[in-house]
């Protein structure tokens, strides 16, 4: 066995260890939830720009992008526009592809910081609903004939999560991923998010579980969420599999 393999095989292990430690997965979560007190989430930037995400679903995301090298990468919830300018940057690296946002409400100083960074050129921003259907038949436009991969960050309602869910899927490459963040509303205490129209039992979780229901074509990635321990998309990493 090459030195290569043995790593490979010793990460795999303690992977598996991990996940059956009950103790330790309590403790994740308990930090995830007390961490979100503090708006843990707001404290990183992506080349300049506020990202809004946990640093280890950025290296999700990040090893994910490089193995799948889409043409097209979706997000709905632009916010500061980190994610955008996260997505664009990998593009770049890889030597192609684009971005498109999507947000109902696209600030002013958060498009002029966007339109005036360097990774704006593979960026294009729609303003409109995510569930609009000019505004996802736009979206399917572009999608036409490209590799593509979704991320779905916009707003965390059931009904709403359901519907991006069942306008966008069917643009998700096989072998790509449908990207659901925020699944982690189920699993925390009840009354957690104060003045929002989610929480336990209204939240992407419960949207993921009705789509997966009824959709074949997903599977929830549990090798990715395995190994980050921390996320805030348990059971969000949809893989396109058929």
């Amino acid at each position: 066995m090459s030195a290569i393999e043995q790593f490979k095989r010793e990460k795999m292990e303690n992977i598996k260890k991990m996940v059956s430690d009950e103790k330790l997965k309590s403790l994740a979560l308990k930090l995830l939830i007390d961490s979100q007190n503090y708006n843990y989430t707001y404290n990183f930037n992506w080349l300049g720009r506020p990202i809004i995400q946990l640093p280890q679903d950025i290296a999700a995301l990040q090893e994910i992008i490089w193995k799948v090298k889409p043409d097209l990468i979706v997000e709905t919830g632009i916010a500061h526009g980190g994610g955008l300018i996260f997505y664009a940057s990998m593009l770049e690296l890889i030597g192609k592809g684009n971005v498109l946002g999507i947000d109902i409400d696209i600030r002013d100083h958060n498009q002029r910081e966007i339109e005036t960074h360097p990774m704006y050129k593979r960026i294009k921003m729609i303003q409109g609903s995510s569930v609009n259907e000019d505004v996802a038949a736009n979206v399917a436009e572009m999608a036409r004939g490209r590799k593509t991969m979704i991320i779905l960050d916009s707003l965390h309602t059931h009904d709403h999560v359901l519907e991006e869910l069942n306008l966008y899927s069917n643009l998700v490459s096989v072998g790509s991923y449908l990207v659901v963040f925020d699944t982690v509303v189920e699993y925390m205490p009840k009354n957690f998010f104060k003045n929002r129209p989610w929480g336990q039992g209204n939240n992407p979780a419960t949207a993921v579980a009705a789509f997966l229901k009824t959709n074949n074509n997903f599977i929830a990635d549990m090798e990715i969420e395995n190994k980050l321990l921390i996320t805030s998309a348990p059971g969000g990493y949809l893989k396109r599999i058929s």
